[in-house]
């Protein structure tokens, strides 16, 4: 480690200290983390918030749980139950509102004013981590859930030159696909995924406007367009493309058949990158990527944070703003996002360790005119759940395009 890095690390690992008032030689901050980071990418990743709490003099009690809805359930037994973990896991949404209405989180306004998170953090993310004036989550990753993977050499294979540049572009690129031999479509066959793929087409053959008037105005007019019919009706092509071991498929088995060249391309979050990081593939060498069709193309906006049960014991409270503190510190981020396939959520970072991808939707991130808010910011986590239910159901089902439609109108209602 050379003499300019070693100083920014005792530099953060200072400040740290100094925010939580923890001094030498103390005990060390033990902090139980709920997280369902388990795939070798998402492992790696989180074992850099680890190892920098750590040594930052924190003792990290990892409690990995699979499946990030089973994780969420865990976290939320255990605060109502009265055995709250320090830290837990949510995604950057509405998800953990109705525990800041409950009163059962602590807020890290500490942190974030020493930090000035105001003055770094994107909008849409103060929006979700922000209540009643207070900060209740620190967020650790912006993850865009729409980006396109694809394998390099299958893409030569099939005779595709470059990235699409349109939904029909990328349709045709589906058929070359199909026509030698793979399986073009690479998709997980779970509600949750089925929903960011909708979500995908949606964004890029609806347009921004559209989105916002359907998911944040609830607008029955936009809902009922033959604009948003064109959506469901795109969507459902994509069926013709996948195979018939996609229904129940996890998202990363997915992802590995297109690290094997199994099949052409998949549709999913940025945290893709963690498994080709992992199986030593290269973007721009051994794997392609985009965000959307074209370069003027919607940029979703999603991620992570983790939130601080409410407690009263001063050592937890210390560890819950030590963690806060090293999870959106420059040098975690960067070490973070490299292994998780996520951006940083600040822009003052060193980029030179993101791969091309990364730098790609660092610089999209700066143009707000791009940027959309993911369903899950501007819904309840109810409304969204029956949002996927009729999206699930229209994939999977015989169900026409009209009659999908109304279902989707009707869930809206609420």
């Amino acid at each position: 480690m050379n003499s300019k890095k070693q100083w920014a690390l005792k530099s953060g690992i200072a400040l740290a200290l100094a925010i939580t008032g923890v001094i030498a030689h103390a005990e060390p901050l033990q902090a139980n983390v709920i997280h369902w980071w388990t795939s070798g990418g998402e492992s790696a990743a989180i074992r850099q918030f680890a190892d920098a709490y750590n040594q930052a003099g924190g003792q990290w009690v990892d409690n990995a749980v699979a499946g990030a809805d089973q994780a969420r359930a865990t976290a939320i037994n255990r605060i109502v139950g009265g055995d709250p973990p320090t830290a837990a896991q949510f995604n950057t949404s509405k998800q953990f509102h109705d525990l800041i209405d409950q009163g059962l989180l602590n807020n890290v306004d500490a942190v974030a004013t020493k930090e000035n998170w105001a003055a770094i953090f994107p909008q849409s993310i103060l929006d979700s981590i922000k209540a009643n004036g207070h900060y209740y989550a620190a967020p650790v990753d912006i993850h865009m859930p729409a980006w396109f993977f694809y394998s390099k050499p299958v893409f030569a294979k099939a005779g595709i030159a470059g990235d699409p540049k349109s939904f029909d572009e990328f349709l045709a690129d589906l058929d070359k696909l199909k026509k030698a031999g793979v399986i073009p479509l690479a998709l997980g066959g779970q509600p949750w995924q089925e929903k960011i793929t909708f979500d995908a087409v949606f964004a890029d053959v609806g347009g921004p406007d559209l989105y916002l008037k359907v998911y944040r105005d609830r607008d029955a007019k936009a809902v009922n367009s033959d604009a948003f019919k064109k959506v469901l009706a795109s969507y459902k092509k994509l069926h013709d493309y996948v195979d018939q071991g996609s229904p129940g498929r996890n998202w990363n088995d997915a992802t590995a058949l297109v690290i094997a060249g199994k099949a052409g391309v998949q549709i999913m979050g940025d945290w893709a990158k963690g498994e080709f990081s992992a199986a030593k593939q290269t973007p721009g060498k051994d794997f392609g990527c985009f965000p959307g069709f074209g370069p003027r193309s919607p940029y979703l906006v999603a991620g992570d944070v983790f939130v601080f049960p409410k407690t009263d014991n001063a050592n937890a409270i210390k560890a819950q703003n030590l963690l806060a503190t090293i999870m959106t510190s420059p040098q975690a981020q960067v070490a973070f996002s490299a292994k998780k396939g996520s951006i940083p959520i600040r822009p003052d970072v060193d980029m030179n360790q993101l791969d091309i991808c990364a730098k790609e939707g660092i610089a999209i991130m700066k143009d707000k005119s791009r940027q959309l808010p993911n369903p899950e910011m501007l819904l309840s986590p109810d409304m969204q759940g029956a949002l996927t239910d009729v999206i699930t159901n229209f994939w999977n089902k015989n169900q026409s395009v009209d009659d999908a439609q109304k279902a989707f109108a009707s869930a809206l209602k609420g």
